[in-house]
């Protein structure tokens, strides 16, 4: 599932979608009035969907949109003044008033992008610093030399001992690099 705040000036608004999306099938995470407490919420997942206003009690969409993490995208819902001048490139939205079936529709279509890039991100190796990469190069050549292992024997006992423990590749690095040096 996806998270979505909603985030709107008037609470009663903010409570009248989340009840719509709700009954739809929809995670709705929070709703809150202010872009500091939608931004306290998004900083504290991974990912997900913000469906704001144009103006919100303490900033507008667009210094919401700049400090949102970067998993998250945004969903504006504007007036049709705002509507016919454009919004920021990136952000996608609705003119009001809202029709019940646009907005399921284009939660759907970023619900199911959201998806595929949080897929296509865990497939993706992690990068490891220059540091960490070092220790356990080390631990490796340890093992290499006192057990007589092939370089990805070394790695893989390691990614084995780690998986076994349940503690991450680095600190099984680290305890071998202690335990045998």
């Amino acid at each position: 599932m996806v998270n979505i705040i909603i985030v709107l000036p008037r609470m009663e608004d903010a409570k009248g979608i989340k009840n719509l999306l709700v009954k739809n099938g929809f995670l709705v995470t929070a709703i809150c009035n202010t872009g500091a407490q939608a931004l306290t919420y998004a900083n504290s997942l991974d990912s997900g969907i913000v469906i704001c206003g144009y103006r919100l009690v303490d900033m507008v969409y667009l210094e919401l949109s700049r400090c949102l993490p970067k998993y998250f995208d945004m969903l504006l819902l504007v007036s049709p003044k705002y509507f016919s001048e454009g919004v920021e490139s990136g952000v996608i939205s609705l003119p009001m008033p809202l029709k019940t079936y646009d907005l399921l529709r284009t939660l759907e279509m970023m619900t199911e992008a959201l998806i595929r890039k949080r897929k296509k991100r865990r497939a993706q190796p992690k990068v490891r610093d220059p540091e960490e990469q070092k220790i356990i190069e080390e631990a490796k050549r340890i093992l290499m030399e006192h057990n007589h292992m092939t370089e990805a024997e070394a790695h893989r006992y390691i990614q084995k001992c780690s998986m076994d423990s349940g503690t991450n590749m680095l600190e099984t690095a680290q305890m071998v690099i202690r335990i045998m040096s």
